[in-house]
Parts: C-alpha cells; structure tokens; sequence
C-alpha cells in the first residue's frame, strides 16, 4: 500500500515526517518497503498483511497512527444534496446468492459531464501509480484508496430494464471486461447481470459494454460485499487481477459500504457535476452480529512476559474502537465493523502488544533450546521405514483428500458415509479417507505408466472415518500401508518380518475374510487378535486405476496395535553344529484349500526335529484336473544332538504325508 503523506494529512496531521511514520508503521505491524521523495510528495510504501484489509486505504492506515500517537482522527463529512426522485425509480436489485454476496447497493447520479480529472485528483493517483481515466473512473479509484471499499460505475443507459442481478454465471457465457479480456464464464463465478446478460465480474472487473464513456450522463454506482474466496477464486481462473479484487479478496466493510457509497458519490458530483437520486436501493440479506471478545489480564501478563498496566490497556482497546468493558480479571470487547481479523484471545493480546511497543517486551541474549527425544510413535515409525526399506519399499507421502469414486471402491455398500470438506479449491478430491490404499494405488500407476517397476510403495498416515451420533469429532487412527506390484508372497514375507522385528515373540496368522476390495483377501492377526487386512485387489479396483499388466496387492495394519507389541527378550542360539535334511513335497489338493491349512496339518504331524516348513509354489494347469491344484513346499529337518540319516528322515516325511492326507484330503504327485 502506497501512502502520499501530502494525501494522509487530510485524515490525521502527526506533525511527523516520512521517517517516523515509517517507524511507527512498522512497529504497528506495517513494515516499510521503500520511501519515495517526489518533487512536492512523499511516499511511503508499506506492506500490508492479508488479514488486515482494513489497512488497505488511507482512513484504515490514519486509524492506525491514530492509535499509535494520540492525534485525532479526521474522517471525510459526506453531504449529499439529493434530487426529489428516488433511486428506486431508476433501478432494483436482487441477490440470487446471498452467500457469495452478503450486501449490494445502487445509487444513481443524474447528468454528469464526463471529462478530465482536476489536477489535485490526478497528481494523487499518479503519485501512487494509477493512471487517470475520466473524472467519473478517477473518483472512485480515489474513493477506493480512500475508504478500502471499490466501488464501480456503470453507464446507467446500458443497464437493460435497469435491473441489478447478483447471480451465478451460465454455463457458455461470456464477457469482455474492462480491459479487453475475453472472459468464459462458468457457475462456480459470481457476476453482475441486468436483464439480459452479464454486465460485470463480482468483485473483480466491470464489462467493456456497461463502462463509463464520453456519452455517459447517467451513472448507476455500485458498492457491495462479495465473498473473498469466490472472488479469488474467480480472479485466479480468469487471470484477471485488479485493485477491487485485491480489496475484496481480504473483506471490506460490509457495515460501512452505504457511508462509502454516500462518500463516492459526492466525489462524483464533486469532479463531474450531476445531482444524486433521494436514497438509495440496498439489498442486505442478513445483517451480521458484531462478534465480541474476552481477554484475561492474567494471561496477557502470562503470554508477553510483562504487566501493561490495566489503563493502558483500556486506553488502546478504547483507541482501537473496541469499546472495552472491564470485570475483574476479563476485559469483554466488541470488534469493530472493519477489523474481521479479530476472533479469540491471543488476537487481542496482540493489540496490545503492537501499540504498547514490542520493544518493551524483554529479550535475551542468549536463547536456550532444549533437545527433544524422539516419542514412541515417531521411533516406531522410524524403525519401521528402516525395515520397509530393507524389503525393497519406497515410502510416499501423498495428500489427506480423495474424491468419491476412489473412496467408494473401499467402502462397503452399506456404509457410504464420508468426511469432507467444502474448501471450492476441492470440489472433487475433497473426503478425508478412511483408508490410504486409493492413495498409493494412484502413486503405483504413476510409477507402471513410467515403466518403473518393481514398484513397492508404504506410507504412514492418519485415516478419518465418521464417527457415531454422539460425536462430533471423526474417528482418527494411524495406518501402516504398503502396496506392490509384485506377488503377494513378497508382501506377506515384509509384513511378517516387519512384525517380528517389533516382537520376536508374536504369533502371526493371515485368516482368510471376505473384504469388499480383494478378490483374495485376509485378516492380519498378531497373538490372535486381527491388527489389519491384506489381500489381492479385485478386479473392479484394477479396473478404476486401469492396471491391464500388473495385478497389485495391499496391506493395511493400524500402527497403534503395532505399538501396542512389546519386544520382549532377544535369545540367541549358537550356529547349529549338525547339517540340515531338506525334502521338497509336491501336493494335490482341492483348489479351496489355503496354505493355512496345509500348515496346520504339517504341525499336526511334526516330529521335533521339523525345524522349517516353507511354502514354494502352486501349479495349476496341464496335467492338474480344474478342481485341484499343486502346492510344492520345503521341510527342513535338522537334529540338535547329532547327524540325522535319510531313513529317518523318511520316516517323519512318511507321517507328515499321512497328516496332510488326512487333514486336507492331500495326495503326493508323482509326475
């Protein structure tokens, strides 16, 4: 914000130089950028916060100085001389979405002469940066400067029917703006429309059709409130910047736009002649409540380490016009119309400690940082990435939010519910996910698309899921996901190693369940108790995300059981001092039967001396009848004692083979 100071004694005489007013400003929160020294000017050049859009003109920064020095505020006297017809006569307004326009107001000026600007309007703007347009133009970006609100001048002739609609764009309608800019609307854009057609982005820039010309004798004259994040929005889509939507995008004043549209009025009349209608035709949907806020003394004292005196206090509440009342240790304060930065405590306590003085705040030389350790959640996870990494798994980091379609593939169909938002930037990806498996299922097809495979990815994340009635916050957990591009055996194997790095004593079982996204899937149990899921993703998923060559599976385990394990003692066994017998058996067996259970019937049968039982492979094809298949597995046999022979190795082979015969209905292949 740019600050003639020739142009700010008209509003506050401080007596003081560009220099100090620089220094204050930036004590206040205001820092300098530059001072320029003209010929008969100067100008401060000051940056300005995106919550304070108050301070965006030049009644918001005397405000400011006001508080800081104690001189009096000197606000413009608006007096209009107003003609016998009223305003409603000429023009009616309606707000289709009073969501996204919270106030609209129309005044109508009667029989300008549209001309050059006198030479102390011109030499003000310039000495900002603007360029002079017409004494009609040049008044309300003065007006603009002046009080923080745009206004917009419309040629009241083009106006058909002389209807004002606050509506949303059609799909297919256009608009060339002020500028030149041709503009493709579409419905997330708000505009300004008479009966015919649009005459004005909301907020952001008037139409080329409806702009003020040498013809022009009639002005309709606009001043409102738009909602910032449309008009950013809107501003950022179209790549049409302007000082309004600058203005808009941080809140202007809705409680003050009538007084600022009375006040560029009389700027008009002022520079171009004319008289103005009686009145004025404002739509104003919902008024809204100024906000009140409480301050502890105490904790003021608490949070900025020194006592301001309770008067002081009071005196820069009363300066801010935040019309403090004092109960005891509560200072109870209502924001002022301008200042929608002000919402809690801390917001207040830095009101006081801008305009008492920050430098009255002590400091330290020497500043003490104290180290601290790890927590158990971050040093699991840590440890668990090493062990990932280990296993040929890439973590990832991906976003919080997915869209319906991908939330839904893992969501059973009688629970659809899910968390969002209604941030407009995420208009599509914008639920909160209950599970990550979306999310690194999008990062595997980013890496098969590149060719880049093997592709193992794992993340760990916070999850949201709905919670009951009786709540108001969602169900967080942390997951653990890991999803591969490879055989599920890989995955298992990572899993399982995974957990007996955290407790080398845990029992670990993948039972086969019946979930809505595998076409093979398991529940994930540790010590008999189910921590997570696995599986092999349907076809549906595989489909959704287009994998035509790789047929990916997942895991997902909910970290707060895995910290929930506890290491126990390490035993250390010395290296066996006796060799190994290794015996590969080949198996028929119904096509239904899991690996879980083939284990089972091996232990069922096992010798003391079965020291390894491991699973190899399963064939299924020519010479295998359609309800069977080939599961080949591993035994290891070792004796701590001494050397085993083949004869009694074949002996407990020939139990195990019984076992498995009688337990799954198994027969040994022979060819």
């Amino acid at each position: 914000m740019k600050i003639s100071l020739n142009w700010l004694n008209d509003y506050i005489e401080t007596g003081l130089d560009a220099d100090a007013i620089a220094e204050i400003l930036s004590d206040q929160g205001f820092p300098c950028e530059g001072i320029d020294r003209l010929a008969d000017d100067t100008v401060i050049d000051v940056e300005v916060t995106s919550n304070r859009g108050d301070c965006l003109s030049y009644i918001g920064v005397a405000r400011e100085l006001a508080a800081a020095t104690g001189k009096e505020l000197k606000l413009p006297v608006v007096e209009l001389e107003e003609m016998e017809k009223d305003a409603s006569e000429f023009t009616q307004v309606r707000i289709d979405e009073p969501d996204l326009c919270g106030r609209y107001t129309a005044r109508i000026i009667e029989g300008v002469k549209v001309g050059p600007s006198p030479d102390w309007m011109v030499k003000r703007l310039e000495a900002l940066g603007m360029r002079s347009v017409n004494n009609v133009v040049d008044a309300t970006n003065y007006a603009m400067l002046e009080t923080g609100q745009p206004p917009h001048a419309f040629d009241y002739a083009t106006i058909r029917e002389g209807q004002i609609i606050v509506r949303r764009a059609k799909a297919g309608e256009r608009i060339v703006s002020i500028d030149g800019s041709q503009c493709e609307l579409n419905p997330e854009m708000l505009i300004i429309a008479d009966a015919k057609r649009p005459v004005a982005v909301a907020g952001v820039m008037g139409g080329l059709e409806t702009e003020v010309s040498d013809a022009t004798t009639t002005i309709l004259l606009e001043d409102a409130y738009f909602d910032p994040v449309t008009v950013r929005t809107t501003s950022r889509r179209l790549a049409l910047p302007s000082e309004a939507a600058f203005r808009f995008e941080r809140i202007v004043d809705i409680e003050r736009i009538d007084w600022a549209s009375q006040r560029t009025a009389q700027l008009i009349v002022q520079v171009a002649g004319g008289r103005v209608a009686r009145g004025v035709v404002d739509a104003f949907p919902r008024k809204p409540e100024r906000p009140e806020v409480t301050m502890r003394l105490s904790r003021l004292s608490k949070l900025l380490g020194i006592d301001v005196p309770v008067e002081r206090v009071m005196e820069i509440f009363t300066s801010l016009h935040f019309e403090p009342q004092r109960a005891d240790d509560v200072i109870r304060c209502t924001s002022p119309t301008w200042r929608s930065d002000i919402h809690r405590e801390v917001d207040l306590i830095e009101e006081v400690a801008r305009v008492y003085g920050y430098d009255k705040v002590p400091t330290q030389k020497r500043i003490e940082i104290e180290a601290v350790p790890a927590d158990p959640h971050q040093k699991l996870a840590q440890a668990a990435g090493r062990f990932l990494n280990g296993c040929g798994f890439y973590e990832t980091a991906t976003v919080t939010f997915t869209d319906r379609a991908t939330a839904d593939l893992f969501t059973a169909a009688e629970d659809t519910k899910h968390l969002g938002v209604r941030d407009v930037s995420r208009k599509s990806a914008n639920l909160l996910r209950q599970t990550l498996f979306g999310s690194l299922l999008g990062v595997l097809k980013t890496n098969v698309n590149a060719k880049n495979l093997p592709c193992r990815v794992y993340e760990i994340a916070d999850t949201f899921a709905p919670s009951g009635e009786d709540k108001t916050l969602p169900d967080e957990a942390t997951k653990l996901t890991a999803v591969c591009d490879g055989d599920f055996r890989h995955l298992r194997g990572a899993i399982g190693g995974l957990i007996k790095s955290i407790d080398r004593r845990a029992e670990i079982a993948f039972a086969p369940a019946d979930l809505s996204w595998a076409e093979a899937g398991a529940d994930v149990t540790v010590n008999g108790t189910v921590i997570g899921q696995a599986g092999v993703f349907s076809e549906a998923i595989r489909a959704a995300f287009d994998f035509k060559e790789v047929s990916p599976c997942g895991v997902e385990l909910n970290f707060g059981d895995l910290m929930a394990l506890e290491g126990g003692a390490v035993k250390i066994r010395p290296i066996p001092r006796f060799p190994a017998i290794e015996r590969d058996l080949s198996i028929l067996v119904a096509e239904e039967t899991a690996w879980a259970a083939i284990a089972k019937a091996v232990e069922g049968k096992a010798p003391a001396e079965l020291e390894d039982v491991r699973f190899v492979d399963i064939y299924k094809g020519k010479g295998i009848a359609a309800d069977k298949k080939s599961v080949t597995l591993s035994l290891r046999f070792r004796d701590e004692d001494g050397t085993l022979t083949h004869d009694t190795v074949d002996g407990y082979q020939a139990a195990i083979v019984e076992g498995l015969s009688s337990g799954v209905g198994a027969e040994l292949r022979t060819s």
